[in-house]
């Protein structure tokens, strides 16, 4: 089974009496009450990450991944545990001076403060990451609306080819090696836009899995479904010309996961408002779809108006 197979099946019986689990379907602890929101993420080295030949690279991919959640709810994250378990060389002297390091940077860059974890000896490398706001209001999965814009923030695809590019699956130049390999461990996580969503948006989550698969895990049981135009899709201009050089499939780069920028849903109404903070932040924001009834079948147009199927979805946990 997958993983929210297993989740639906055994475990989320028993958070039914507690309203701020958001019955385990969403990307936080959300206590309303409280203003308390929480979220926790684990990074096994073969999975998440290939190895750990650069820790200080890992280390900032970790903890970027894990703000991303709060981010996307329009929550500021504040604090952060962090829990290591690894052998003697994964936590060497001259990697835990790395390790600090680059936590300090990633400390200074959002704003947040390590609070406490654990560490613990084991044979493979894996750290769990659990992070804390205070907001009394978030944006939910699950409450998308009929015709509402779907828009995502950002450039998808190029933490994808810096995977392919350390898996030795795809050779590049020295500049386009350092730029994709650089997106790969450094995401770029919209900080400065979180609060602001909470003006326009129905519904939030952010591309950890794929744009297609966590746009459907965005949805999840209501009775709707999407039209994404692949043209519409936001790529950076390195991509863009690698994509014409390979001769590559759009689709086929842009929906693999591992991007963090947040994608929304939003009432047309909102459009204005949208494009006014975009731009006054700086921050690229792109209508790529909208949510069709339930009698239409949800479809991937092409640039030449062809409904096309992408090769991958995205990345799930299969048990």
């Amino acid at each position: 089974m997958h993983e929210f197979e297993l989740i639906s099946e055994y475990f989320s019986k028993l958070a039914l009496k507690n309203k701020a689990s958001l019955n385990l379907n969403d990307d936080v602890f959300f206590d309303k009450k409280k203003g308390l929101v929480i979220s926790i993420d684990t990074y096994n080295e073969g999975t998440h990450f290939l190895n750990f030949k650069n820790p200080s690279l890992v280390i900032k991919k970790v903890i970027r991944s894990s703000i991303s959640d709060l981010v996307c709810k329009g929550v500021k994250p504040k604090f952060y545990f962090i829990s290591g378990s690894g052998s003697a060389n994964h936590f060497s002297n001259k990697n835990l001076i790395k390790i600090s390091k680059s936590l300090l940077e990633e400390q200074n860059k959002y704003n947040i403060q390590l609070c406490g974890g654990d560490t613990t000896y084991t044979k493979k490398l894996n750290f769990s990451i659990t992070v804390l706001g205070y907001s009394k209001k978030i944006i939910f999965r699950n409450k998308t609306l009929l015709k509402d814009d779907i828009y995502v923030t950002g450039n998808l695809g190029d933490s994808y080819i810096g995977l392919q590019i350390l898996k030795n699956k795809l050779k590049v130049n020295k500049k386009n090696y350092e730029y994709f390999v650089n997106k790969y461990y450094k995401p770029d996580i919209q900080i400065d836009l979180t609060e602001k969503l909470l003006k326009f948006c129905n519904s939030s989550i952010d591309i950890s899995d794929g744009l297609i698969s966590d746009l459907e895990k965005l949805i999840n049981r209501q009775k709707i479904n999407y039209q994404i135009n692949v043209k519409n899709i936001p790529i950076s201009k390195p991509l863009k010309l690698l994509i014409k050089k390979k001769r590559f499939k759009k689709i086929n780069t842009i929906s693999n996961g591992d991007d963090y920028q947040v994608l929304f849903t939003a009432n047309k109404k909102n459009f204005r408002i949208i494009k006014m903070i975009s731009t006054k932040l700086g921050v690229k924001i792109t209508k790529i779809g909208e949510i069709l009834p339930s009698n239409k079948k949800s479809s991937i147009i092409d640039e030449k108006g062809n409904i096309i199927r992408a090769k991958n979805k995205g990345y799930i946990h299969q048990f």
